[in-house]
């Protein structure tokens, strides 16, 4: 399988590098390994949802 760093991450993403360490360290990223202090994730993972629309938001 192949990976991708937290930067090049971000970078397909449009989001910053904080924004993606944050969904990896609370699991929102599947299949995504730590080595040593480096984040490696699927090529073929997809952008986490916003979790901040939540019930209040939807019309």
């Amino acid at each position: 399988m192949d990976y991708i760093t937290v930067k090049e991450a971000a970078r397909k993403w449009g989001v910053s590098t904080r924004s993606i360490t944050y969904h990896l360290v609370d699991g929102r990223i599947p299949g995504a390994v730590k080595k040593g202090n480096l984040w490696l994730i699927p090529i073929a993972a997809e952008k986490p949802a916003d979790s901040r629309r939540g019930k209040r938001y939807k019309t």
